[in-house]
């Protein structure tokens, strides 16, 4: 049996999780124990997510479900990030967001922000959990 590298592990479930989002599924797939947490942002999408960033900390960081967004769109804040597979720092309590709006009661895809409620730090995932940089 072939044992698949950690990198093409956390690109599968990236990938079954943007599929079971654009589904509407609900599922249970955890992201990479291996997750790398990079202390600056340097992906493509980092100025999106520092711009959804700036929109949810003016709500307040509300809770739970979809939200009137400017340009008549709407966004979703899943509500609580439990880090059950340790990447963050343990013992904060975490909130986690998405970065792109959409209309209301569409699916979600793979793109979250995260914010530690514990020391204000808000972490960039384009990968829905596989890796975590730091806005």
């Amino acid at each position: 049996m072939q044992t698949l590298q950690p990198h093409r592990t956390r690109r599968l479930f990236a990938a079954l999780a943007v599929v079971a989002a654009v589904l509407g599924v609900t599922t249970a797939i955890a992201p990479a124990a291996d997750a790398a947490v990079y202390s600056s942002c340097t992906q493509s999408r980092c100025s999106a997510a520092r711009s959804a960033n700036s929109t949810w900390a003016s709500m307040g960081y509300p809770g739970r479900g979809w939200h009137d967004w400017p340009n008549g769109q709407c966004n979703y804040t899943g509500g609580t990030f439990f880090n059950r597979e340790g990447q963050l720092p343990a013992g904060h309590s975490y909130q986690e967001l998405d970065v792109y709006p959409r209309r209301c009661n569409a699916s979600r895809d793979a793109y979250r922000i995260v914010v530690d409620h514990t020391t204000g730090v808000v972490y960039f995932s384009p990968d829905h959990y596989a890796n975590f940089y730091r806005l």
